[in-house]
């Protein structure tokens, strides 16, 4: 009943990197972090990106131009391409390395240890990411709302408002965060020993046959 638990929570632990991953890319390149409406022409609306700015009008449609210089953006939006980067790679490396410690992934009975340390660096990675994603957005949104309040901006100056991505982005960080958090936990629950080596074999073999023929488990 251990190694069911720990392989769901393994799993779940993987799904969750990997969605987690999935929207901090979407989150990179999303041109929505930032959401200017015009209060004088309600028909065209302004969004800022990472990479550029795009103006959407009833007539025209959506057109972007991108930033002229890296240099020439503000500290927040430089700042976060690179920790957005960073955030994209530690995910991908992250899901490589847990999948090689699964437990449905059979090797010799001697390589157990090995596995679990791949599936604890596979979590730590996985956690480093959702924080490489979770810094940059909240930093964006916390500039954000400093330059809304500013009192010395006349109040008929357009503010910048928060935006879907950054939203998305904070989903993306707390999935890659809860995602690292379960694989590490599995990894130190397989630390317990079991009542003997051969049966854990057999029991995960009973468990996850299907990683090797593509047949069902014969005890359902």
């Amino acid at each position: 009943m251990a190694l069911i638990f720990r392989i769901a929570m393994q799993f779940v632990g993987l799904l969750l990197s990997f969605l987690g991953w999935v929207l901090s890319i979407i989150t990179t390149y999303l041109p929505h972090w930032k959401n200017l409406n015009l209060d004088l022409n309600e028909m065209e609306n302004w969004t800022m990106g990472l990479w550029q700015t795009c103006v959407v009008q009833e007539e025209a449609g959506m057109q972007c131009k991108a930033f002229d210089s890296f240099l020439a953006l503000p500290a927040e939006l430089r700042i976060s391409r690179i920790l957005m980067f960073l955030s994209n790679g530690l995910g991908f490396l992250g899901l490589l390395v847990s999948g090689f410690g699964l437990d449905c992934l059979r090797i010799e009975e001697s390589q157990r240890d090995l596995k679990r340390r791949l599936l604890i660096l596979g979590g730590i990675l996985s956690w480093s990411s959702g924080i490489s994603a979770l810094v940059p957005v909240s930093w964006v949104a916390h500039t954000t709302v400093q330059e809304f309040w500013d009192e010395t901006i006349p109040d008929i100056v357009p503010r910048w408002e928060f935006g879907e991505a950054l939203f998305l982005g904070w989903f993306a960080g707390l999935s890659l965060v809860l995602g690292g958090c379960l694989l590490n936990c599995a990894a130190c629950s397989s630390h317990a020993p079991l009542a003997s080596g051969h049966y854990a074999v057999v029991q995960m073999q009973t468990q996850c046959p299907y990683l090797e023929d593509g047949t069902a488990d014969p005890q359902v």
